[in-house]
């Protein structure tokens, strides 16, 4: 099942979306232009190595590899693709579903809410496996909390899908079955060179903090309701 737009316009322009979108291209054209790439050095000195972050990687590892504080690695890593399919599909995703958060939450907002999913996600990834040397690159995480944020709110938009099933079919669902379907798909897929928990990890991020900025939101936009009283002029003997 492939998303292929959603009906569900926004109230503005998602500036963000578009920037994030534009960083992750940029950043993925200097990976592949660099000669680090292809020896995976790049990805090792800027993914997130979760044993290196987890303080027991260092004496396992070439010394090379630590150009960064590893704690800086969750943020760098969110922005770079292993390949072109990897980066491909992951703006695909944010292109169809980020702009309606960033135009729930405003731009502000949704840089912090885009980048706590980021860290939930990573955090999520490494817990599983603390000894890890495999560095984790990639939007993914970050982008499923977008979807759980979407899930949350949006569960009954309709979203254009491909399903390339004996015949190809074209239909508008809710984004309660697409969205679902992805998240269940996290647990039976079996791609030993994807990080399914953080995208597990990103999406019940999303979530989580999409009902809290729910709440704030709701919370600032609520105006008391104030009686107004017609002033009538009393006489000098009233009181």
């Amino acid at each position: 099942m492939i998303p292929l737009k959603d009906d569900n316009p926004t109230s503005s322009r998602p500036i963000v979306t578009y920037f994030l979108i534009g960083l992750c291209v940029v950043v993925f054209l200097m990976e592949i232009g660099s000669e680090s790439f292809k020896t995976g050095y790049l990805i090792h000195r800027y993914g997130l190595i979760p044993s290196v972050l987890m303080g027991h990687g260092h004496d396992l590892l070439p010394r090379d590899f630590f150009v960064l504080p590893a704690y800086l690695t969750i943020i760098t890593s969110m922005f770079m693709h292993g390949g072109w399919i990897h980066l491909i599909g992951n703006m695909w995703y944010m292109k169809i579903f980020a702009d309606n958060i960033e135009d729930n939450l405003g731009s502000r907002n949704f840089i912090i809410f885009y980048i706590l999913c980021g860290i939930g996600a990573a955090m999520a990834q490494v817990l599983t496996d603390t000894h890890s040397q495999v560095p984790m690159v990639g939007a993914s995480g970050a982008i499923g909390g977008v979807l759980g944020a979407y899930l949350i709110n949006y569960p009954n938009a309709r979203v254009l899908v491909l399903i390339p099933y004996i015949i190809i079919t074209i239909i508008k669902i809710r984004a309660l079955y697409v969205l679902g379907f992805w998240f269940i798909l996290q647990f039976i897929s079996s791609d030993g060179g994807v990080a399914y928990a953080a995208h597990i990890g990103g999406f019940v991020t999303g979530m989580i903090l999409m009902l809290f900025f729910n709440k704030k939101i709701n919370k600032k936009s609520y105006k008391p309701k104030i009686k107004r009283v017609k002033k009538v002029n009393k006489g000098p003997w009233e009181q």
